[in-house]
């Protein structure tokens, strides 16, 4: 798969319905998201979505691409992703595996969102 069209896979993952969702996750997926249960399997994270609103838009910066062996795709991103008054930004990974010619699946994901940093306390002296 060309990276144009890794990138336009991946966006269609956060703003797609739960039916293309669905095509794309493979059932023995693994994810790592920012919020309970935190660690889900790919028929969880189908589920999830199934009942969770879309993402109405995604930007998709720092794009890094690895390809370490011959239909295995990984990828590496910050994502800045809104839906009507909502923001969310994250540092995602994503790994995909070719099932048959021009058919692939996410096997894995994760997200992390940004940390902040919090000023250091000076110690009362």
């Amino acid at each position: 798969m060309e990276d144009e069209r890794v990138w336009s896979f991946e966006k269609g993952l956060w703003t797609g319905d739960a039916d293309h969702y669905r095509e794309l996750v493979d059932d023995e997926c693994l994810m790592v998201l920012p919020q309970p249960p935190f660690v889900m399997s790919g028929r969880q994270a189908i589920e999830a979505v199934a009942h969770t609103p879309r993402w109405s838009g995604i930007e998709i910066s720092q794009e890094q691409i690895s390809r370490p062996q011959e239909g295995l795709i990984v990828i590496a991103y910050h994502a800045k992703a809104s839906r009507g008054d909502e923001a969310y930004q994250a540092h995602c990974t994503s790994t995909y595996r070719r099932l048959a010619h021009d058919k692939w699946r996410v096997v894995q994901h994760q997200q992390t969102p940004p940390i902040v940093s919090r000023p250091a306390v000076e110690a009362a002296g």
